[in-house]
């Protein structure tokens, strides 16, 4: 196996940023530093990253947490606010969000070990979808609003795709998007004069947050993880 791929499956990063790691020299097998992440390493390898030894490859888990407002989707926070590992019982492994929810927004956020599972997910070339439930400013949202965002928005940092929306009612709407620029969706309904006042996010690609209570979460199932990699 590759010792990029190796580093992933172990939990320590996503594949990519586990190439960072060893690129940076900060990876050694068998006591030899390594910066090549193609290097083969077996099963039983001696691999150690910032001087700690990697344990091997941890079981994949993957769940779906109902991140309420206030909670950062960070592994961890110097400053010591909250973030959403504390949500889910690690057991040992090392779980790290897939994405990013802003703090002030709440809704379905991911929680893996799988690095190459959460690089696929989030990865742009692969267009993930994500729902948002809005409720805007600026009083009822209307046809010309709604049209804007379903042709796209210019924003300082160029268009959005197009967006799926659909008013829910009076200043309710849900849209669906499948970029993940910063704070995209508050900036695209700014942009048509309706700022955001509370956001959510109620879907993940096909994983809904139907019956996921604010704080809670839940481990998937084997069925639910297969259909995501098929996306």
């Amino acid at each position: 196996m590759r010792l990029a791929k190796y580093l992933a499956h172990a939990g320590v990063a996503s594949r990519r940023t586990s190439e960072t790691l060893i690129v940076a020299g900060r990876v050694s097998v068998e006591g030899e530093i390594v910066t090549d992440p193609a290097r083969d390493v077996g099963e039983n390898s001696r691999v150690v990253v910032d001087g700690r030894p990697v344990a091997g490859a941890e079981p994949r888990v993957l769940y779906a947490v109902h991140k309420p407002v206030g909670v950062l989707s960070t592994a961890r926070d110097t400053h010591g606010r909250p973030t959403v590992l504390e949500l889910v019982p690690e057991q040992g492994l090392r779980l790290y969000p897939v994405g990013r929810l802003d703090a002030d927004s709440s809704g379905l956020i991911l929680l893996t070990n799988d690095g190459e599972l959460a690089n696929r997910l989030t990865h742009p070339s692969f267009e993930i979808s994500k729902t948002y439930r809005a409720t805007v400013g600026g009083g009822n949202v209307g046809e010309p609003a709604l049209d804007a965002l379903r042709r796209g928005i210019e924003l300082d940092d160029g268009p959005t795709a197009p967006a799926r929306v659909r008013r829910l009612k009076g200043n309710l709407i849900e849209l669906t998007i499948h970029e993940g620029r910063n704070r995209q969706v508050r900036r695209m309904c700014a942009a048509v004069g309706h700022p955001v006042l509370e956001l959510s996010r109620v879907a993940f690609g096909p994983l809904r947050l139907d019956g996921l209570k604010t704080g809670a979460h839940r481990r998937l199932q084997a069925a639910e993880i297969e259909r995501l990699r098929s996306l």
